[in-house]
């Protein structure tokens, strides 16, 4: 055993380490640099695409399925269904080629303007089946709140 650990050494029972300190601390930040980066890519990946077309979604289901997802589209006229509470709602979303089934779970309340043939953005999840299960829907400004000409 050595009485003192010389050149920056550290001394462990009766080992001594043969790596530096300074290489130690090194390598540790370039650990957690790592790891910062990579967490921080994953958080910005999933807001690179702002949303999705209904048509976008309807060609991609299978390989959107579960993940969650934005999506465009236009209230169908006929096909909105709102519950007493205005938590739960159905209503079809149309492109401009096929449609989507989308199901608000309630639990957030609806947006007030949400009505039929306004265009809508509904953040949530795409079911095995070809459905959106949304979590929130975002409605454009009404017209009555543009400025007039």
């Amino acid at each position: 055993m050595l009485p003192y650990a010389p050149f920056g050494l550290v001394q462990l029972g009766d080992r001594v380490s043969c790596m530096p300190v300074r290489a130690k601390l090194f390598l540790g930040g370039l650990v957690l640099l790592g790891v910062t980066v990579y967490v921080a890519f994953l958080g910005a990946s999933s807001s690179w695409q702002y949303y999705l077309t209904v048509d976008e979604c309807a060609a991609n289901v299978s390989q959107i399925a579960g993940r969650c997802v934005r999506v465009s589209g236009l209230v169908a006229p006929g096909s909105l269904k709102v519950g007493g509470d205005r938590k739960r709602a159905t209503f079809v979303l149309q492109g401009t080629s096929s449609g989507i089934t989308t199901v608000c779970d309630g639990s957030v309340p609806l947006p007030d303007n949400l009505g039929e043939g306004i265009t809508v953005v509904v953040e949530g999840s795409v079911a095995p089946g070809g459905s959106l299960c949304a979590e929130k829907i975002l409605t454009r400004c009404a017209s009555k709140y543009e400025s007039q000409p």
